[in-house]
């Protein structure tokens, strides 16, 4: 697989909401006057540089663009928790759309819109291409569908809305890859290194009561608080909303995945010939997207496809 040796460009643009105005940052990779734009979008608490490695890759042909929503990694927390929500998503991400869009639109040369999306990320993606007039040509779900299984959603609210503080960055790196341990045994872990880069992206650093510094995952524990310590007994579908989806897709799905069960996962690309499930054995929720097996079927769907 070849490398480019390149570093992403950080970069912010603002959002608003009934609560003001806040910061969106997100990295830029590639040539920035490049019309074909790939835009990546993370899960529940992750943030935008979990997609570093595919953004190195991909943006050989593309200009790739890793947002942090609003109240993860380098964007602003939201004032007013009850604003965390796929309405205040999908506004932020169609003004980063219009902003990528902009300089295309006034001089009359096409622009192109791709969607990467894990789990929570994949879902907007998902509403912004089922809507009218939507600008996304390509879509990759990964790990997640139509159907988000009960049991699933029940082992995130386990970490989801936590605020674990800890004393050291190694005890936060060790927490942190507990979290991205392949499920299947026999599956190979992440590099190292990988690992590490993971860990420092998705932490912050904090003072305690006493003055003590901790280290604390990189996001606001309000954004999930509807998820936290629930047990959830049905499942969530949004089939009305995926039959809208008209566009290419790639499915991706981890071989023991709690969220998108495998029924769940072929009933979105069966009688399609313009879509495609592509599963991970042993690997839990969700694909990292940073080993070359996971990320080459990604760049053969977006840049070859």
């Amino acid at each position: 697989m070849p490398h480019v040796s390149v570093a992403p460009r950080l970069a912010s643009l603002t959002g608003f909401s009934t609560a003001g105005f806040h910061r969106i940052a997100y990295a830029d990779w590639g040539d920035p006057e490049q019309a074909h734009v790939v835009v990546c979008a993370h899960g529940l608490t992750r943030n935008g540089r979990d997609f570093d490695w595919l953004a190195r890759r991909l943006c050989t042909g593309a200009r790739v663009v890793c947002p942090d929503l609003v109240g993860r990694g380098g964007s602003d927390w939201l004032p007013d928790p009850s604003l965390y929500g796929y309405p205040q998503y999908l506004a932020d991400m169609n003004a980063l759309l219009a902003r990528l869009g902009a300089p295309h639109v006034h001089s009359g040369r096409p622009f192109t819109v791709d969607w990467v999306g894990t789990s929570m990320g994949g879902l907007v993606g998902m509403m912004l291409a089922a809507a009218p007039g939507s600008p996304i040509r390509r879509l990759v779900m990964n790990d997640v569908g139509p159907v988000l299984a009960h049991e699933g959603l029940t082992r995130i609210g386990t970490y989801a809305g936590t605020d674990p503080r800890f004393e050291t960055v190694e005890a936060f790196c060790e927490w942190n890859a507990s979290l991205l341990r392949p499920w299947g045994a026999g599956t190979p872990a992440l590099p190292a290194d990988r690992v590490r880069q993971l860990a420092a992206h998705g932490m912050r650093q904090c003072t305690d009561a006493s003055g003590a510094t901790r280290f604390a995952p990189a996001y606001d524990p309000a954004l999930a608080a509807g998820f936290r310590g629930k047990v959830f007994e049905r499942d969530v579908t949004l089939w009305p909303v995926w039959d809208k989806v008209s566009i290419p897709v790639l499915v991706l799905r981890g071989g023991e995945s709690t969220l998108l069960r495998e029924d769940t996962a072929r009933a979105m690309v069966d009688g399609h010939p313009d879509r495609h499930l592509l599963t991970f054995p042993g690997i839990g929720h969700a694909p990292a997207l940073a080993s070359d097996d996971q990320i080459e079927p990604v760049v053969r769907f977006l840049l070859e496809g």
